[in-house]
């Protein structure tokens, strides 16, 4: 227990900054602005997507829904492949906890690894193919609040709240995970990986490939490992190819792009990954870049004091962790995900709206994960011509549609963003 509160505290006041500086790229930065610059076929659209994707805090569930979102509005499959690689590898949220837990050296090599793999598998994805047809729709305007207030206020909630209720879960699975390494599994037992990049590599490319880990949450689980005998090397390799490459997401790249994308995408993730890897591993041993020296998790063990401001920032987390794991599990809040083109349908309850329209139908949407999630299938309803209002409840994975829209049709266009749908 002491470790993962020392663990913690490192942790906390690095991720409450995260969290804030994610907040204000959602509110303050248009959806449509990113969609812009992505739908040439070439390879400035390739580069476009992985700067893009890098510092925006999706998680890999959350980037399928956004980033075939894009490829609906018009974004080539080299740029698509490429946000798909970038973007759950790193975020601002999880490269300010990088610096806080593992050093600068650490959080500069994360998201250069990132861009690079994510270009050079966009760039293998570039070729002859069909454009996507650019959706005229609501999903294309812009949602965010009006006001400089509104828009912090908008902040506060996506950074604390939503994303607080995507990746919290996760975050505390890599917190507890870590400590139990730390203080269960001997040291010696990783002593046959010591020294030896390759055979590091390929037991963490074992375990991270079909899992998934967000990119938050896999920093503790990283350092602890890198604590009891796995390299730096093997330790960026988690990092990579944990967010980045998990069964799901693989299933719905096959699905929506076809199995050539899929290959490109597990090999532009998996080489990337072992070719910084064994970068980071020759620094290391050649004493050119000391990464282990940075590990702050290093003193938890010592039993330094946590300094009160830590502290703070540990409980204030937890009050957020718990609203969104727990309180707000059990309350409605509909209003935070009604999505409608009148002004009425917002002010009426499920319930009350099944009951005064015949148009209202309920579907069942598998494979949404986050508050991103939602938010795509939602905007992709609400583009089907016929769609008056459409909101979803990601607790039931139920969507209300009201209007004269087929089923087929809206089924169809859950489906286009990487969702199974039934009436």
């Amino acid at each position: 227990m002491e470790q993962f509160i020392h663990l913690v505290g490192e942790m906390s006041p690095y991720l409450l900054l995260g969290f804030f500086l994610a907040g204000l790229m959602h509110a303050f930065i248009p959806g449509r602005f990113y969609a812009r610059y992505l739908s040439a076929g070439n390879f400035r659209s390739v580069i476009n997507a992985a700067l893009f994707g890098i510092p925006l805090p999706l998680c890999s569930c959350g980037v399928i829904p956004t980033a075939m979102s894009l490829r609906r509005e018009g974004a080539s499959k080299g740029a698509v492949v490429s946000f798909l690689i970038a973007t759950p590898q790193t975020g601002i949220d999880s490269i300010i906890a990088t610096y806080g837990l593992m050093g600068l050296p650490f959080a500069i090599v994360r998201p250069v690894a990132a861009l690079v793999t994510a270009v050079f598998g966009g760039a293998a994805a570039i070729g002859k193919e069909e454009k996507a047809a650019v959706s005229c729709s609501h999903a294309t305007e812009d949602e965010r609040p009006h006001g400089f207030v509104n828009r912090i206020v908008e902040a506060l909630r996506y950074g604390y709240v939503h994303m607080m209720e995507d990746i919290g879960k996760w975050l505390v699975i890599g917190l507890v995970v870590a400590a139990l390494i730390t203080i269960c599994i001997p040291t010696e037992w990783f002593s046959v990986f010591q020294d030896n990049t390759f055979a590091s590599m390929l037991l963490v490319l074992c375990i991270a490939v079909p899992m998934y880990v967000c990119a938050t949450g896999s920093i503790p689980i990283a350092v602890a490992l890198m604590m009891k005998g796995l390299t730096p090397g093997a330790a960026l390799v988690l990092l990579m190819a944990g967010p980045a490459c998990n069964i799901a997401s693989m299933l719905v790249v096959r699905k929506v792009l076809g199995t050539r994308t899929l290959v490109t995408y597990i090999l532009s993730i998996v080489a990337g990954a072992v070719l910084f890897g064994s970068i980071v591993d020759w620094m290391q041993f050649h004493g050119a870049v000391d990464f282990l020296g940075n590990l702050t998790m290093g003193d938890a063990c010592c039993c330094t004091e946590v300094s009160w401001f830590s502290w703070v920032c540990t409980a204030v987390l937890a009050a957020l962790l718990v609203n969104a794991l727990v309180i707000r599990r059990f309350i409605s809040h509909d209003d935070d995900h009604c999505c409608c083109h009148d002004d009425d349908c917002c002010s009426q309850g499920h319930e009350g709206k099944t009951e005064n329209s015949s148009n209202m139908k309920t579907y069942h949407i598998e494979g949404m994960n986050c508050n991103h999630c939602r938010m795509s299938a939602e905007k992709a309803i609400q583009a089907v011509p016929g769609v008056t209002s459409a909101s979803i409840d990601l607790q039931k994975k139920e969507a209300y549609v009201e209007g004269t829209a087929s089923p087929e049709a809206v089924c169809k266009a859950v489906e286009e963003v990487g969702f199974t749908c039934t009436l």
